[in-house]
């Protein structure tokens, strides 16, 4: 077997399960090291290497996660948390808040980075009012995949796929909006079934020892928050009602940010994902050095002999949600997008890829990287979630938003 071959598969596996078996790395070291192996076996030159990264997409992403970081830095995430798990209102009441919050969100605020600051202080927040965490841990990360999915910003594969077929903000949000919509109502409805009785930590058989149950305190910045809101909308305008690139707004507006006499540029800049953003530059390279070999294309073109139309958005979609829990949703997109046409239906095309990959990615944890956020912050803070726990609410959260996706491609199309 070829080289390129074994580096691409190691580094996928890894990626499946979450490190590289005998070894300490992770999914970014993989994707890392496996982009250096094939530049050092000489599979890709150093300058093709450079060249597959896509800037643009990894500039956008870049931009988008510090606007969001301004809203952590100022208080903002932690002051919503607190507000809305504060309200003196029934549980299942206060898990469609959560979800309602989560999924609106991250259809602007990039759902990674909504998950990474609101973790915590639900955990803090559930925990000081005698609640199992796990339900509305879960309830807020579903709603943020599946919420996600509205807009071309709301998560990074949507991104990827917007950068790649050339999609307009306007035709994404109208064919992705309304289904994006309906999961939400589906999000809490499931969870609430499945967890009827088990809202309160007496009803759980065993209590997280050592959760935090002490709500993080701190003071929201008005003026901070007010400015980040404002870049925000000038953002979604900038990106709705011009042709300006999509990266040098997100850029631009990034820019503005960290320009600021009140909150440190560094403070900002620490908010930043920067494990998703190598490991988006690592597997740009590793999928390049494959697609070198001819074996992608093979594949595709024997795919489509087959029958396997890519070109259709329910087939698309079946094929990414298949494929985005296997490997993950940002590298399934990434792997498909290069051999999608661009035709008159893109728009379809791309809603149909975000909608598989954000649908399907509650099936399992490592389904999304907002799954694997929630179950390692929530286990650093004492609160387990295991595989079949996550599962137990996942699987029927995903097939039954899986159905709605479906109804609603068959719509459009």
């Amino acid at each position: 077997m070829d080289i390129t071959v074994i580096i691409f598969l190691l580094v996928y596996l890894a990626l499946a399960l979450g490190y590289l078996p005998g070894f300490r790395v992770d999914r970014t070291g993989a994707a890392v090291v496996g982009a250096l192996a094939m530049i050092g076996f000489g599979r890709i030159t150093d300058k093709q290497a450079w060249d597959a990264i896509d800037y643009h997409t990894v500039g956008l992403l870049f931009g988008l996660m510090v606007v969001s970081g301004a809203f952590t830095v100022s208080g903002f995430y932690q002051w919503l948390a607190g507000r809305v798990a504060s309200l003196k209102v029934s549980p299942p009441a206060l898990l469609a808040f959560l979800v309602v919050t989560g999924g609106g969100l991250s259809a602007v605020l990039t759902n990674d980075v909504v998950i990474v600051a609101m973790t915590p202080l639900l955990v803090s927040i559930t925990m000081s009012r005698g609640l199992n965490p796990v339900p509305f841990l879960l309830g807020f990360c579903f709603a943020t995949n599946t919420g996600s999915v509205a807009t071309i910003i709301g998560s990074p594969q949507n991104m990827i796929a917007a950068q790649t077929l050339g999609l307009s903000f306007t035709g994404f949000m109208k064919v992705a909006l309304v289904p994006a919509l309906i999961s939400l109502p589906v999000v809490w409805g499931a969870v609430c079934l499945i967890y009827r009785g088990r809202w309160n930590l007496a009803a759980v058989e065993e209590r997280p020892p050592s959760a935090t149950v002490a709500a993080p305190a701190q003071k929201l910045d008005i003026a901070e928050t007010i400015k980040a809101a404002i870049v925000t909308v000038a953002v979604v305008a900038a990106f709705v009602f011009t042709d300006w690139p999509r990266e040098m707004v997100a850029l631009s507006a990034a820019a503005v940010m960290l320009v600021n006499r009140q909150v440190s540029s560094k403070e900002v800049i620490g908010t930043v994902d920067g494990n998703l953003l190598l490991l988006l530059a690592g597997l740009f390279v590793v999928n390049a050095a494959l697609a070198q070999t001819g074996m992608p294309q093979k594949v595709v073109h024997d795919l489509q002999g087959a029958g396997v139309d890519f070109a259709n958005p329910s087939i698309l979609f079946l094929v990414a949600s298949a494929l985005s829990n296997i490997v993950g949703n940002n590298p399934a997109v990434m792997l498909l997008a290069p051999f999608l046409p661009h035709a008159a239906n893109t728009d379809a095309l791309g809603a149909a890829l975000a909608l598989g990959t954000g649908f399907s990615s509650n099936l399992i944890i490592f389904g999304s990287l907002a799954g694997i956020i929630v179950v390692e912050q929530a286990k650093d803070r004492g609160v387990k979630i295991g595989m079949g726990e996550f599962c137990r609410a996942g699987v029927p959260v995903t097939l039954l938003c899986m159905v709605l996706a479906l109804l609603w491609i068959a719509f459009l199309t």
